[in-house]
């Protein structure tokens, strides 16, 4: 795998040299830039250099973990996150996949479940989904019911790709289909209503639940 590009925002700021260090020490991370709180990051957007995965802290000062994660859904650009707490919260993950995270991790987690955490990241677009989502109440893995699910031969060819390891981009997705962009856009509408999803990575949870495509079948 390339080096993988990072940034850390954080508020303190031994936390941060820490996983400065380790990445370095691990090899085959860079860590572009820091920030000492939301705030701060939110005013640097859009970065001139290209990120890979944003290491965010949920708990820091003026804005939390899930404040930034909720600004960052309103851009037009995607950001893929792993948002890093002191303490195990159902609550709290929750909302970090509802709000757009790509993994989750408790600051405690090993050297190398951070280095799997991000390689995951990077080359399938989230990190540990089924070990997740078995401590989440409202994402219980249970027997799918398909027959509840309606979706158009579109919706679904829109979600196979969404869900696909080489994390197209929107615009690729609408090549690959022979759509516009503006459809590929209302395919992803209709998935949000129909179904209450707020994010893309909501889309990869909503068909992991229901066994709706690879990798998930």
């Amino acid at each position: 795998m390339n080096n993988i590009l990072l940034s850390i925002i954080d508020d303190h700021a031994i936390v941060r040299q820490g996983l400065k260090d380790l990445l370095e020490k691990l090899g085959g991370f860079t860590v572009v830039s820091e920030f000492e709180n939301g705030q701060q990051f939110i005013a640097s957007l859009p970065q001139e250099d290209k990120i890979d995965v944003y290491i965010l802290d949920y708990s820091m000062p003026k804005m939390t973990g899930i404040d930034v994660l909720k600004h960052l859904e309103t851009l037009p650009d995607e950001y893929r996150v792993l948002l890093l707490t002191q303490h195990f919260d159902e609550s709290i993950i929750n909302d970090a996949y509802n709000y757009g995270a790509r993994g989750f991790l408790n600051k405690n987690c090993s050297a190398h479940d951070l280095k799997f955490a991000l390689e995951n990241i990077v080359k399938i677009g989230y990190n540990n989904v089924s070990e997740i989502l078995k401590r989440i109440k409202n994402y219980e893995i249970k027997d799918a019911n398909k027959s509840a699910i309606s979706l158009t031969s579109r919706e679904l060819e829109f979600l196979k790709l969404v869900c696909n390891e080489n994390e197209y981009t929107y615009e690729q997705m609408a090549e690959l289909i022979g759509v516009s962009v503006k459809s590929i856009d209302g395919y992803r509408t209709n998935l949000f209503e129909k179904f209450n999803i707020k994010s893309k990575v909501g889309l990869v949870l909503f068909s992991f639940k229901n066994k709706l495509t690879e990798p998930f079948l």
